[in-house]
């Protein structure tokens, strides 16, 4: 709360401030810009070169800012940032975006540009001097008009074939990050656990005892798979994206797959329950077998015989052991 107190609020701030803070602003919005375009310049050559146009032209607007302050009121500016005024927009640290792919810092970059143009509206009304008004005004529309830039960029730098190959490479990064990893712990939740559930479940033929079962391998399986997932490839050398990223998926979907032949021993009756259990598993085969081909371009049929299989022999080997 202190720390809140200490804060200026904007309609405080002198007019020497405001400028201040729109050359604060506008610089560490260039390097934001530079940031997203260093991270973005390996596999997307194109897009980073219209965010270093972008950069660009928050430069030009600083420097503008910096002479009209001159002018005015000397060399020496005020050392006043986002952090010192309360309620002005603030930018979210730029390790918690760039690593959430190509279209979110698209998404971001068009924010930015609209908290400046609000900015500097705000700016124009505070101003009383001619000149100011002006170029606040000019930097309001200046902002309102970079996305009709970026799309002036995009034309200029952005080709069809460009975007084609920038979604080529989204789509692959896409499926190396989330699918493959998903995808391997979907298997292994749904085929892995089919053993251990049906096993209890013609053993005891008590649905909450299976059920529990049931949890404990969902869970534990998923547990284990996101960890292994995670520590098996720190994604530098592979491509392969955060290792974070892949451990989440890899694990959530062990024990989606895993919960969902678990869930119907909820239901009393015990038959009832595992012919739910049944009906859920071929489900889930059969939607792994449709990510294999619309994701990994697997023939279906191919993709379908080897999933179907395999958990068939599972089960097989599950109820034979329960029922022994």
């Amino acid at each position: 709360m202190r720390f809140l107190t200490q804060r200026r609020r904007f309609s405080d701030l002198t007019e020497q401030e405001v400028l201040a803070l729109a050359i604060s602003s506008e610089e560490d919005d260039a390097r934001i810009y530079r940031n997203y375009a260093e991270r973005l310049r390996a596999d997307y050559p194109d897009t980073a070169q219209i965010i270093d146009g972008m950069a660009t032209e928050e430069d030009g607007h600083r420097q503008r800012l910096i002479d009209l302050h001159e002018k005015r009121f000397g060399p020496v500016i005020p050392l006043i940032r986002r952090e010192h005024v309360a309620g002005y927009y603030a930018r979210r640290p730029v390790w918690l975006v760039e690593n959430l792919g190509i279209e979110r810092i698209r998404e971001e970059a068009t924010l930015m540009e609209r908290d400046a143009e609000h900015f500097y509206l705000a700016a124009t009304k505070r101003s009383s001097d001619a000149e100011t008004r002006k170029l606040l005004g000019d930097l309001a529309a200046a902002e309102a008009g970079h996305q009709g830039t970026a799309e002036a960029l995009t034309e200029t730098h952005l080709t069809g074939d460009a975007e084609d190959a920038e979604r080529q490479t989204a789509k692959r990064q896409f499926v190396l990050t989330w699918v493959q990893p998903g995808l391997a712990g979907l298997m292994d939740g749904s085929v892995s656990t089919l053993a251990p559930i049906f096993a209890t479940a013609f053993a005891t033929q008590d649905t909450w005892t299976t059920f529990l079962v049931g949890l404990a391998a969902s869970v534990g399986a998923g547990i284990s798979m996101g960890f292994t997932e995670a520590a098996s490839d720190d994604g530098e050398l592979s491509g392969r994206g955060s290792p974070v990223k892949r451990g989440i998926a890899s694990g959530v979907m062990t024990t989606v797959g895993g919960l969902g032949h678990a869930l119907p021993y909820l239901i009393p009756d015990f038959w009832t329950a595992t012919i739910t259990a049944i009906i859920v598993v071929f489900i889930e085969l059969w939607a792994i077998a449709w990510i294999q081909n619309k994701f990994m371009e697997t023939p279906f049929l191919r993709a379908a015989f080897q999933v179907v299989l395999g958990g068939a022999l599972v089960f097989a080997a599950g109820a034979l052991i329960g029922a022994g």
